[in-house]
């Protein structure tokens, strides 16, 4: 996988109320929206949103029901400019940020975790944050936050950023897994961790109806969460259990700490207009290579997940070569191709799946090498009949049922011997 090199410039940015005089505003996008009657006790608002300028300066201005906190900073490959909030109500159409102008090629928001939102914006080019400001409510306007770019060369903005290139932490840049201890440890039944995709300001792949892949899954995973404890056989955990956003890496360290005998990464496809129309589940397995170029399209769809949200990936880990590693890797897959196969086999009898359902690629969620672990696409949200299923409770509740049999059956024969015994038909 190519690395990502990122730089990032913090800002940290109080309240203030100067520069008011400054660059016009552009138009507003939503001119008719005013600001909702709040008191202190209320959570802000973000309630308008527009942007203004050309290829060499542009400004793009957030409207607030009340003057807030802010900090932002840039990074790099690709180039975005995050903005981190408290947490705020986004009183914005699902689609305002879909196109930008100038600096700005788009912009997307959302929750990040309790307490904190976030706003990324994606850049044409790299840029400097000349200004950054928050405004208090005056004449008939409300609060605003404006934020001021000029567009520079990428040695300027390296050189730049060099002088601190991580984000503060006291708003924190993402959520960590709830419960994010190895749990109790006098408890021997199976450690299995869901893990529903996306979450918070990733919303990942929209239905035509406008319904947030990040929402299906999550719906999807608490059935699943509740029918395999029902047993009473598995201890079960979740990466996430509300509209949270959950780095990638993060997601793999939650099932290393709780020493995870399976995880299972709950997710939907989508496909663009004009892409034809895919449809049915399919179950995806780790691999170097992608076993067909669908796959690849897909993997390197769910890996953006982080640059979504507006991570800093410089201080990643690198991948590590070693001996041990490669032979526990060498078991966990073997574990993973069995379940895998046994899971289709389940899916098949209980809900539609693709005409390819068992495919591989290199999913970095995939990548704890001591965990056996598979993605599912549940279905296509932009294939009708499969977005209507993924609604159905009737639907769910097969397929919920189709998994717990197939993860008790993958225990069952895991306890009886190993990878061989799993394997046996």
């Amino acid at each position: 996988m190519t690395r990502l090199v990122a730089a990032c410039l913090v800002l940290s940015v109080a309240c203030a109320s100067t520069r008011a005089q400054d660059a016009p505003e552009a138009a507003p996008a939503n001119p008719a929206a005013t600001p909702p009657a709040a008191t202190e006790a209320d959570e802000p608002s973000v309630i308008a949103a527009r942007v203004g300028g050309d290829k060499s300066q542009t400004r793009i201005v957030f409207d607030l029901s009340r003057k807030i906190d802010m900090r932002a900073f840039a990074l790099a490959d690709p180039y975005r400019l995050v903005i981190d909030l408290p947490q705020v109500r986004f009183q914005l159409p699902p689609q305002a940020g879909d196109t930008g102008k100038g600096l700005v090629k788009a912009f997307r928001f959302g929750l990040m975790k309790k307490g904190g939102s976030r706003i990324v914006l994606d850049l044409t080019a790299p840029v400097r944050l000349d200004k950054s400001f928050v405004l208090d409510p005056a004449d008939g306007q409300p609060a605003r936050l404006v934020l001021d770019l000029t567009a520079i060369d990428r040695p300027a903005f390296l050189r730049e950023v060099a002088f601190d290139n991580r984000p503060r932490t006291d708003l924190g840049p993402a959520a960590k897994p709830a419960n994010d201890g190895a749990g109790a440890t006098n408890d021997s039944r199976p450690v299995i961790v869901l893990d529903p995709g996306h979450g918070g300001i990733d919303e990942g792949a929209h239905a035509a109806t406008g319904e947030a892949e990040k929402n299906v899954a999550l719906d999807f995973a608490l059935m699943l969460r509740d029918k395999l404890a029902q047993s009473g056989k598995y201890r079960v955990e979740m990466t996430r259990s509300d509209d949270t956003f959950i780095a990638l890496t993060d997601r793999v360290q939650f099932a290393r700490a709780h020493r995870a005998q399976l995880f299972i990464s709950l997710h939907c496809d989508a496909l663009a207009r004009g892409e034809g129309d895919a449809q049915g589940a399919t179950v995806y397995t780790l691999s170097d290579h992608a076993s067909d170029a669908e796959a690849a399209r897909l993997a390197e769809a769910e890996n953006r997940a982080d640059i979504i949200a507006g991570v800093d990936l410089s201080s990643e880990p690198n991948e590590i070569a070693d001996i041990l590693i490669d032979l526990a890797q060498r078991e966990t897959r073997s574990f993973t191709t069995h379940f895998a196969r046994a899971l289709v086999g389940d899916l098949k009898n209980a809900i539609r799946l693709h005409k390819q359902p068992l495919r591989s690629a290199g999913f970095r969620v995939l990548k704890a090498p001591d965990v056996p672990s598979v993605l599912i696409e549940l279905g296509f949200v932009s294939n009708r009949a499969d977005f209507k299923e993924l609604m159905s409770e009737t639907w769910r509740t097969r397929a919920a049922d189709s998994i717990t049999h197939a993860v008790n059956d993958y225990f069952s024969r895991r306890m009886a011997g190993g990878a061989g015994a799993v394997g046996r038909e």
